[in-house]
């Protein structure tokens, strides 16, 4: 029979987020993700952490701009 796919826990998601946002994700990791049953916790995630990186480019922009 087939592995059923199962959940992330919130921590993993972050994690396993973190790492490809940086460019760091090792294969058996990215594997691992998308064995996992659901995109959509990871697309949240990550459309979260550009808001904070854009976010924080705006800030430092806006402390050094005159």
């Amino acid at each position: 029979m087939a592995e059923e796919p199962q959940k992330a826990s919130l921590g993993r998601v972050l994690l396993s987020t973190l790492a490809a946002f940086i460019g760091v994700q090792s294969e058996r990791n990215r594997q691992a993700d998308f064995q996992q049953s659901s995109i959509l916790p990871f697309m949240i995630v990550g459309i979260i952490l550009a808001g904070l990186f854009i976010g924080g480019l705006v800030l430092i922009a806006k402390s050094i701009a005159p």
